[in-house]
């Protein structure tokens, strides 16, 4: 087995990492540009409630299209391993699944908009002013449901093939139509926050049919596999991908369901503590895009490792993506503990938000070093598509640690929710870190 030391002076895999993940980092930080744009173009409108029925339709949708995030996860899999193994042929078939599966999902969606915004509505309970823009915005932008799915597919397919350009330039394409079109409609036209649902709207369909463009391009004979596809729709084909599915939005409701109780607990504390913690979340925003980037890399190269059926270079894989991860965790856990409170300070002006922001700033200081190894690991488990691992190993982290942290310290208010998620965090580290040999010996 290669040494550590002798993996390190590896430049070509130090290239290729940078090659996936600044790409993708940088994809990635167009997507908090665009919230802001919505929320400038919105907030500049007569009335209050404009933006709240925004933020509210945005927050629905958005939540769903996060849910499903198991269909790039699971995309970027299995075709990251086609691609180690050199099969285009599988490599088109990953796709056309994964494109069956996100737009039955997406007509499915569409379907059941009514009662998914009467359930949605039902648990917010805004104000009847709110309420009624939030759903003029919600009714346009969940049209947009077989793209938005579609689009996820894609970004997967062209991960795992370690095509993360095309990936950042879809992703980059997406938000700056999305941008302009927000200006020109809710600005030019006034068509208020039914203009910033139909630019969304628009930008998502352009996106899926450009990606699927370049798909075509990247493979000519994709069309030619069609013939096929009767064959691959299959139960005994499809089966593997949906249970594979499924178990990743298990995982992905337990992590969003200890996001969410976090708000709903910390709303209970007072307006000072419910906007602090906003505050704070948009730090692990932050730390999620640079280690979601190098993540991306993991799953492209141990993808194709376990494809290619090499052990060895999964094991280096793992190595460099892990120690580019650990140099990023204490450069964020540096950056927020020299510089928190002036960010803090950046981002509000209410004074009694901003020490209470900076209340809690150590947590935010520990939270990259704490957060290091799940992030590595989830990228490194889709490479593998040992999707009941990240659902087991999710639950148990949720439903045995955050939960029961925090109902032991709950006495202690904002402080038993950050210590629970702190440690939420180590324990999901430590339960993938306890099945990664077992993956390893099965490539």
């Amino acid at each position: 087995m290669t040494s550590f030391w002798n993996t390190l002076q590896r430049a070509d895999l130090h290239r290729k990492i940078g090659n996936i993940a600044l790409p993708m980092i940088l994809a990635n930080l167009t997507v908090p540009l665009l919230g802001l744009v919505d929320t400038a173009v919105i907030g500049h409108l007569d009335e209050v409630y404009y933006l709240g029925g925004v933020a509210v339709g945005s927050m629905v949708v958005t939540l769903i299209y996060w849910l499903a995030g198991f269909l790039r996860m699971s995309t970027t899999g299995l075709a990251g391993q086609a691609h180690g193994a050199g099969d285009q042929a599988r490599q088109s078939h990953v796709l056309l699944q994964g494109l069956t599966l996100a737009l039955a999902l997406g007509l499915a969606l569409l379907i059941a908009s009514a009662g998914i915004w009467l359930a949605a509505i039902g648990l917010m309970k805004p104000s009847s002013l709110v309420a009624e823009q939030a759903k003029l915005y919600f009714d346009i932008r969940i049209l947009s449901a077989p793209a938005a799915l579609v689009n996820l597919v894609m970004m997967g397919w062209f991960i795992g093939l370690q095509r993360s350009r095309t990936a950042m330039a879809l992703l980059i394409l997406t938000n700056v139509i999305n941008i302009v079109l927000d200006l020109l409609f809710v600005l030019v036209f006034q068509w208020g926050v039914q203009g910033a649902a139909a630019a969304t709207v628009i930008a998502d369909y352009g996106a899926a049919i450009l990606a699927l463009w370049l798909a075509c391009r990247l493979q000519p004979a994709m069309l030619e596999r069609l013939r096929q596809y009767q064959h691959w729709l299959h139960w005994r084909h499809m089966k593997s991908l949906i249970a594979m599915n499924l178990d990743i939005f298990i995982r992905s409701l337990c992590l969003q369901s200890c996001i969410a109780f976090m708000t709903a607990r910390a709303a209970r504390l007072g307006d000072a503590t419910i906007a602090a913690n906003a505050v704070l979340m948009n730090f692990l925003m932050l730390i999620a895009l640079g280690l979601d980037g190098i993540a991306y890399a993991a799953e492209a190269m141990v993808a194709q490792a376990k494809g290619a059926k090499q052990r060895v270079d999964a094991v280096v894989a793992i190595q460099l993506n892990g120690f580019w991860t650990a140099i990023l965790a204490m450069l964020f856990a540096a950056v927020f503990w020299q510089f928190g409170a002036a960010i803090v300070s950046l981002l509000t002006d209410l004074e009694p938000v901003r020490r209470t922001a900076e209340d809690y700033l150590l947590y935010i200081v520990l939270l990259p070093l704490a957060g290091a190894a799940c992030f590595l690991l989830d990228g490194i488990f889709v490479g593998f598509s040992a999707a009941k691992q990240m659902r087991n190993t999710m639950m148990l982290a949720a439903f045995g640690v955050f939960f029961p942290v925090w109902w032991l310290l709950q006495e202690q208010g904002n402080h038993a929710l950050w210590i629970a998620f702190l440690c939420f965090l180590l324990a999901r580290g430590v339960g993938l870190s306890y099945c990664l040999p077992r993956q390893l010996r099965q490539i």
